[in-house]
């Protein structure tokens, strides 16, 4: 299937609604902006259309938000899908019920940008000391005190 073929069944069994846009930048790359109220449903389908590999989940603060882009691989295409979440309250719904691979990724991102992921099954500390300060972010531009 091509990058073409993939971005047209999305639209079509996602609805436009939903899908914020679309950019094919190369051969074998896609990137997909989705609103966050059904991030989850388009995962799943990513998931049933073969994306099956989880290789990153990312997080980083933008001047509105802060972006959590969930990158997925099928046979050689790499498709990112990307959600803005509002700076003042983080939280989304946790995708390990999709795949259990988002366990530790998830954990990462709530970690260094403080994002919320609501129905994770242990979002204890990851990568920052036991003794690091609640609420205080690494990677956060706009730290809470």
């Amino acid at each position: 299937m091509s990058e073409r073929e993939i971005v047209d069944k999305l639209r079509r069994n996602m609805g436009s609604k939903y899908i914020l846009g679309m950019v094919v930048p190369r051969a074998r790359r896609i990137f997909v902006d989705v609103d966050r109220e059904k991030f989850k449903d388009v995962l799943r389908f990513l998931k049933d259309e073969g994306f099956t590999h989880l290789s990153a989940i990312t997080g980083l603060e933008v001047e509105d938000g802060i972006e959590i882009l969930y990158h997925l691989g099928k046979g050689g295409i790499e498709l990112t899908v990307r959600i803005k979440l509002p700076l003042e309250n983080p939280v989304v719904p946790t995708i390990t019920d999709i795949t259990l691979g988002a366990v530790l990724y998830e954990r990462e991102v709530h970690d260094l940008l403080g994002v919320k992921f609501e129905g994770h099954p242990n979002l204890a500390r990851l990568v920052l000391p036991d003794e690091w300060p609640e609420h205080v972010h690494p990677l956060r531009k706009h730290l809470k005190k």
